[in-house]
């Protein structure tokens, strides 16, 4: 018996894929009698005529994030943060000094330039340095 024509009749009426339709072997004599669509329906409620469940791979999640340049945060490094915050506390105190006249515009762009390169260890070490070169003017 064949009963391409009723599968596909089933996968039409049922609105799935001709693959994924099932006949029951047992009544398969009540399926090859099947005329209307009504009739497909029946069966399918009682069983004669099942369908299969789809399946497929799943899909892959999409991030939801994007990592650009400015997405991505590191971590600073503890040397770096060392080196910022005591060159800002020396910069502004020998910016306080020039403002006092305390030290000359010469020495000031020198000590700037030492504050750069990273000569000083803590500020008292500055004013230690500065009270040597400059003795005559506190």
């Amino acid at each position: 018996m064949n009963l391409r024509k009723k599968k596909a009749l089933a996968a039409k009426t049922l609105g799935v894929g001709i693959d994924r339709i099932v006949l029951n072997n047992e009544r398969l004599s009540e399926i090859h009698e099947l005329i209307t669509r009504q009739d497909i329906r029946d069966l399918h409620v009682s069983g004669a005529i099942a369908i299969k469940l789809i399946k497929g791979r799943s899909k892959k999640q999409k991030r939801k994030t994007r990592r650009r340049y400015g997405s991505i945060k590191k971590k600073i490094k503890n040397g770096k943060t060392h080196y910022i915050r005591l060159t800002r506390k020396l910069r502004a105190y020998i910016e306080e000094m020039r403002k006092q006249n305390k030290i000359t515009e010469e020495q000031y762009k020198t000590i700037r330039k030492q504050i750069k390169a990273s000569v000083f260890r803590s500020k008292s070490h500055l004013k230690e340095i500065i009270s040597l070169n400059n003795p005559i003017k506190k």
